[in-house]
């Protein structure tokens, strides 16, 4: 297990769950080392039993991470009850693999998978604000200054106010990098300035590029750009 250390850190290292849902398990009694149920606060040691739900937890050898050009028409789930392609079906099969956050079924570009939870909760949590870039186009009349400085200023949603950090012309659309990722966020967003999105394509997430890959291509990211994103502080 790679020495000591804090339970739901190995957790979420393994791919279990992400450190907060594992903190949910240890609390509820699910987690067990060398056979004694588990409490907050507790360390795993290399060579101890640690089991979910009497299931062994293994750490990995070596984790990975994949970034994934996300085609249109895939959903971003492990499996879908309507038979609809997912992102799994584009990448290695890999015990633990996730994605990190969602783009909706009509929207295209980058997207991670995990195996591990602890980054997954760093690019996740919304205390560590980390930007995704976004390229929308949108029905004409394109999208005037003003309605991009609404934007930048911010909108109501039904979920609460929304703020791009910022949202600049670009041909038939516009550029936009927020920092939420809330469900159909940016379509909502600009439909709140009076824009439809007829496509949307994300190509940035915090220090990663979309770069070169086109459609359904992916590449497993270098430990150097791994280390990049976990060692982002909270900003909050």
């Amino acid at each position: 297990m790679g020495g000591e250390q804090r339970l739901q850190r190995l957790l979420a290292r393994a791919g279990v769950a992400s450190r907060r849902k594992a903190e949910e398990l240890i609390a509820a009694g699910r987690v067990t080392v060398n056979g004694r149920v588990a409490s907050l606060g507790d360390v795993a040691r290399e060579g101890d039993d640690v089991r979910v739900d009497g299931r062994p937890v293994t750490e990995p050898g070596r984790g990975v991470t994949y970034l994934l050009h996300k085609p249109r028409g895939y959903v971003t789930t492990a499996r879908d009850e309507r038979g609809r392609h997912t992102v799994m079906e584009l990448v290695p099969v890999v015990p633990g693999l996730h994605p990190v956050g969602r783009l909706d079924l009509d929207s295209e570009g980058l997207l991670l998978l995990t195996t591990d939870g602890e980054l997954t909760l760093r690019l996740t949590h919304p205390r560590y604000q980390h930007e995704k870039e976004y390229r929308v186009w949108t029905e004409p009349p394109y999208v005037s200054q003003a309605a991009l400085a609404r934007l930048r200023a911010g909108v109501t949603l039904d979920d609460g106010p929304a703020v791009a950090v910022s949202a600049e012309r670009a041909e038939g659309g516009a550029v936009v990098v927020l920092r939420e990722g809330r469900k159909r966020q940016l379509r909502r967003m600009m439909a709140a300035v009076g824009h439809e999105v007829v496509r949307l394509v994300r190509t940035r997430v915090a220090s990663l590029e979309l770069g070169g890959l086109g459609p359904g291509e992916y590449r497993e990211l270098t430990p150097e750009e791994v280390a990049a994103l976990t060692a982002r502080r909270p900003l909050v």
